[in-house]
């Protein structure tokens, strides 16, 4: 099955289950990966979709941390919510110590030792090998503290 069948096999579910939450969730990221399409005359593959997913995941983790700030815990614990709804469509997260062991990977390969002027030069190739499997804030963290060290 592929990933568009399974978000609409799960949308119909939560219609049935009455899951509001669920089904408005999988209903925009359904209405994000359409308007990709529509907006670019392709079809979507699995890559593709994945993509689109994580994009609406960072959206709603970027908006936590304001509505924390603001004090609003019923909007903080709706986005959890979606998040971990979209996080079920995504591959599974690199740990920081499995990125930590990327980023020495290929500084080794690169002959990169340290100095933050090597930042730009090792991002590049770490965020390629590691793309839709780690977040790019913790691979920055990551190469900091590699070149840091």
């Amino acid at each position: 099955m592929t990933l568009k069948e399974q978000l609409m096999a799960d949308f119909k579910e939560a219609m049935k289950a009455k899951d509001e939450v669920a089904k408005n969730t999988i209903s925009f990221a359904r209405a994000a990966i359409k308007q990709y399409e529509v907006d670019h005359r392709e079809e979507l593959d699995e890559a593709g979709i994945i993509a689109i997913l994580t994009k609406q995941v960072k959206m709603r983790k970027d908006a936590l941390a304001d509505f924390e700030k603001a004090g609003r815990t019923d909007l903080v614990e709706s986005y959890n919510a979606e998040i971990e709804i979209l996080s079920r469509y995504l591959p599974a997260q690199l740990s920081e110590e499995e990125i930590q062991a990327v980023v020495e990977e290929i500084a080794a390969g690169l002959g990169i030792e340290g100095g933050k002027q090597n930042m730009g030069k090792l991002m590049g190739p770490v965020m390629a090998k590691v793309k839709g499997v780690a977040d790019g804030n913790a691979v920055k963290k990551a190469v900091e503290a590699f070149l840091n060290k």
